[in-house]
């Protein structure tokens, strides 16, 4: 069916539809998909409508046979003496609660097997109600359970929320108190690094070597005590030679001397030095 043939067919079926309830059609626009949706709910609704004509003359035709049946049934009873307006009162209440209840069981007859087959059906349905009432009654109790666990936990959780919620306010106090320590630790370092530095620099310009260490450092004082109580008299000496008469010829000979006494000094000096450092590797 083309696009055309489909847009006439859903007016049509618009105008009839809200014709038959009083109403006009409203205003809408016909796109391709709303004229799709619509002729697919014309076929939905002819299905159903043709349905309903095939049910609803099953149902005529079963009303008709009824009928004609009770007709029957009627001339029956008033031909052997049995019509209702013949029969007793109770007889008639009696007949009549008896096909109530028959319509109740839904049986189509009132035989007394008919009576014990619907009763027993109605009392298989009890018990299969019973227990599905038992069921929900068990899962009723489960889920209530549940939720009185989960009401707890969730007042729990309200208090907790509370207790975080007051404990907010001191925890960001504290946070920035250690953030600003952290600003001056870190300022700290950056200083203390630099000093690092500064004193690395200083000890390479002094010639400051790892092998030079704290005992090494101790053992050259002490070999330089040793060396200065060592030289003072040599010293002592060349200062009295101050006071000796101008005799150059002297004079040199004492003081070049000395030198070589200061010479092995010193000499004997960095043998210690050279020694102790040997050690200390």
């Amino acid at each position: 069916m083309s696009e055309k043939e489909a847009m006439a067919e859903v007016k049509e079926w618009l105008a009839k539809t809200f014709e038959g309830a009083g109403k006009s059609v409203p205003e809408f626009e016909y796109t391709p998909r709303s004229v799709s949706h619509l002729h697919h709910l014309i076929t939905l609704s002819k299905a159903k409508d043709e349905a309903a004509r095939l049910v609803a003359r099953d149902f005529r035709l079963k009303a008709s046979e009824y009928r004609s049946q009770a007709a029957r049934i009627r001339e029956i009873l008033e031909n052997v003496g049995l019509a209702q307006e013949s029969l007793p009162s109770n007889v008639v209440t009696s007949a009549q609660v008896l096909a109530n209840v028959a319509n109740l069981l839904n049986i189509r007859d009132t035989e007394m097997s008919s009576f014990l087959v619907a009763m027993g059906d109605i009392s298989l349905r009890k018990t299969g109600v019973e227990e599905k009432r038992a069921e929900v009654n068990k899962e009723s109790k489960l889920l209530l359970d549940y939720t009185r666990k989960a009401i707890a936990r969730l007042t729990y959780l309200k208090r907790t929320l509370a207790q975080l919620e007051d404990e907010v306010a001191p925890c960001e106090a504290q946070m920035e108190s250690w953030a600003t320590n952290l600003q001056v630790m870190a300022a700290k370092e950056r200083q203390y690094v630099q000093q690092c530095a500064n004193y690395k620099a200083v000890l390479n310009h002094a010639g400051y070597t790892p092998e030079v260490s704290h005992r090494v450092l101790v053992e050259m004082d002490e070999h330089r005590k040793e060396l200065e109580k060592k030289t003072k008299p040599i010293l002592d000496t060349l200062r009295s030679y101050q006071d000796l008469p101008p005799d150059k010829a002297l004079a040199a000979l004492a003081i070049e001397d000395k030198k070589m006494q200061y010479a092995d000094a010193e000499k004997y000096l960095e043998d210690v030095l050279q020694s102790a450092l040997a050690s200390s590797e």
